[in-house]
């Protein structure tokens, strides 16, 4: 599965609390491999984000097929983890 994890850029925030970083992680847990799209911090720029998803708040999963994953990242930590991400 190919996916893009839409993400800010605050590489460096690499705690539990930190939505991008609990998604980011979860991938990674899980062995999923995805392109990394760093986006741009302040919410008034993320046109991508919204062409992408609707809505302009991170992190987003963007499948192959070009549909995308938003929730609150606890929720999508979780069904990461529990390997139900799929196109929605």
């Amino acid at each position: 599965m190919a996916v893009k994890l839409h993400r800010c850029p605050v590489m460096f925030a690499k705690f539990d609390g930190h939505p991008c970083w609990k998604v980011q992680k979860a991938l990674d847990e899980q062995g999923i491999e995805y392109e990394l799209v760093k986006g741009p911090l302040r919410s008034g720029k993320r046109d991508e984000v919204e062409r992408v998803s609707g809505q302009r708040k991170y992190p987003v999963i963007e499948f192959e097929d070009g549909t995308a994953y938003r929730d609150e990242s606890k929720q999508m930590a979780a069904k990461i983890e529990a390997g139900e991400l799929r196109p929605q």
